[in-house]
């Protein structure tokens, strides 16, 4: 029984003092992050009849079924082009920020916003990959994903640097003038009753939450409010990376199930047809080479299934979970070039990366960095030493320092 209790207490105290997957979230926030990115700058010729005033679902309808389902978009504030522009433009340049790690915990609420106001507008545009990258949206605003690979983090390691000199980091302007800036914009949206209540009470939590952050960290950075809420921080962003894992999931399992129970895939000719269907054929002759191949459709079907089916399971055995995840990936790879669904199997892949090994990630975090030197040698670099281990030194990058940042 004190064994137990052992194994519970260790299990708490890591859990409340440790933001645990600090590579697993930062490889999930640039693989979303560039996903919707690449597919708002693929589309910006097309943007007026996917989401805009010329396209098929109207404003005026929007609006009607916005307001039966309650649907959170900043676009039904107005039908005017420059509004649409606006919104659109602020998607781009949110993803564009979050995906390098500028101020991560502003850049993902105002990605959020970006994304459920664009996929909330016309519904009807999107696929299984648009459904994915608007949940995993919401559930980025609670994970503290800017810890590696981000500018957040070389902000707080030159500060860290600084410190160790003996010299005082430069004070933060940038976060506090974002966060003053974004409060007028949230109270003059609310005050013209433009938000819905729950969706108020929530980006004005965030807010606070954010000016009670910086105030705690400036005035106390060793004392118990700041400690109390770096404890709350961790459960939080913990209790989202499981929820995202636990949604790459459900998507494999339900998707798994559901295909058992079809016919087509039963009888392992399911893969066969949409390689003859026009729309999902970029490269007819490629899908032409391999639906002619029995074998390999047969393969393809029961193998889809298998690893699907069997995903979750493989969870508690670290090399079958490697193994069926490079599969999956091999498998999204293959999707995006010979069934053209390139967002679509982005979006899973990313989805994916929150099971890749540390090991794996701080690997292809140094290729990354040594690839970066060569691009860029005259950088001095000496001074800003790479985290060690599984989790960076405090102060975490997405935190402020006692210098101030708030966004």
């Amino acid at each position: 029984m004190s064994r137990i209790a052992l194994w519970v207490s260790r299990g708490v105290t890591r859990v409340t003092e440790t933001a645990l997957g600090p590579y697993q979230s930062a490889i999930v926030r640039i693989g979303f992050a560039g996903t919707w990115l690449l597919f708002l700058l693929r589309e910006l010729p097309h943007r007026h009849e996917l989401y805009g005033p010329d396209g098929p679902w109207s404003w005026e309808l929007a609006h009607q079924l916005v307001a039966s389902n309650h649907a959170f978009t900043i676009l039904m504030w107005s039908d005017s082009r420059v509004w649409f522009e606006i919104v659109y433009g602020l998607a781009v340049l949110s993803s564009a920020l979050l995906l390098v790690g500028w101020r991560t915990r502003t850049m993902s609420v105002l990605f959020m916003i970006g994304v459920l106001s664009l996929q909330n507008r016309s519904i009807f545009m999107g696929d299984g990959g648009d459904n994915v990258i608007h949940l995993m949206a919401i559930y980025l605003v609670f994970t503290r994903c800017g810890q590696v690979w981000s500018l957040d983090e070389r902000r707080a390691r030159r500060a860290r640097a600084a410190l160790a000199r003996g010299e005082c980091p430069e004070p933060d302007r940038t976060g506090p003038f974002l966060w003053v800036a974004l409060g007028a914009v949230l109270a003059l949206a609310t005050g013209a009753g433009r938000i819905p209540l729950s969706w108020d009470i929530v980006f004005w939590t965030l807010w606070a939450v954010q000016g009670l952050w910086w105030y705690a960290g400036r005035r106390a950075p060793q004392g118990e409010p700041r400690i109390l809420l770096d404890v709350i921080a961790n459960l939080v962003h913990n209790a989202a990376l499981l929820v995202i894992m636990v949604e790459a999931c459900l998507i494999y399992s339900t998707a798994g199930w559901y295909k058992i129970q079809g016919s087509r895939w039963q009888d392992g000719t399911a893969v066969y047809y949409p390689l003859h269907l026009d729309y999902f054929s970029p490269w007819p002759a490629l899908s032409d080479l391999m639906a002619s191949n029995g074998l390999m459709v047969l393969l393809v079907t029961y193998g889809t299934v298998l690893v699907q089916v069997a995903f979750p399971f493989t969870l508690l055995n670290r090399r079958a979970k490697n193994v069926l995840l490079a599969l999956m990936m091999t498998e999204h790879a293959v999707i995006a070039v010979v069934l053209g669904l390139p967002f679509f199997s982005l979006a899973m892949i990313a989805a994916d990366a929150v099971f890749l090994p540390t090991s794996f990630l701080r690997r292809l975090g140094a290729e990354a960095g040594r690839l970066r030197d060569r691009l860029a040698p005259g950088q001095d670099r000496r001074t800003l030493p790479q985290p060690r281990g599984e989790q960076p030194p405090a102060p975490r990058a997405d935190e402020p320092t006692h210098a101030g940042s708030t966004a």
